[in-house]
C-alpha cells in the first residue's frame, strides 16, 4: 500500500506517463493496437492502483496473496509471459510466411532462367 505523499504522486505519474507513451506510439505507428492492449490494460491497471491505492488492498486479501507488492509481482510477470506468448505466435507465423516467400521466390527465379535458356 502507498504509504508517503511522495510515492502515491511518484505512481500516478508513471502510470500516466506509461499510458502516454503507449498512445504516442500507436498514434506514431511504432506499436501496433494488438500489441498495445496489453500494455493499456497494464497501464489502466496500475493508474486504478495509484488513484486508489485501497483496490489494491482489497485484491490483496481476495486473491489470498501475503504483500500487495506480491501480487503487483505476480500481474506483471502474467502480463510479460502473456506478452511474450503473443509475440511467439506472431514470430512463428512471419517464419511461416517468409519461408513460403522464399519458396515462391526460388520457384520465380527458376522458372526465369529456363525462360531465358529456352530464348537463347
Amino acid at each position: 500500500m502507498i504509504t508517503s505523499p511522495v510515492t502515491y504522486v511518484f505512481a500516478i505519474i508513471a502510470a500516466v506517463a506509461t499510458l502516454a507513451m503507449v498512445l504516442w506510439m500507436l498514434r506514431q505507428g511504432r506499436l501496433r493496437e494488438r500489441h498495445a492492449i496489453w500494455w493499456l490494460g497494464a497501464g489502466v491497471l496500475a493508474l486504478i492502483v495509484s488513484v486508489f491505492p485501497q483496490t489494491l488492498a482489497w485484491a490483496t486479501i481476495v486473491l489470498g496473496f501475503n504483500l500487495g507488492a506480491n501480487l503487483v509481482y505476480f500481474v506483471s510477470i502474467a502480463v510479460l509471459v502473456l506478452v511474450c506468448i503473443q509475440h511467439s505466435s506472431e514470430l512463428t507465423k512471419i517464419e511461416a510466411q517468409m519461408r513460403s516467400l522464399a519458396e515462391e521466390v526460388t520457384l520465380l527465379k527458376i522458372e526465369r532462367d529456363q525462360r531465358s535458356t529456352d530464348s537463347d
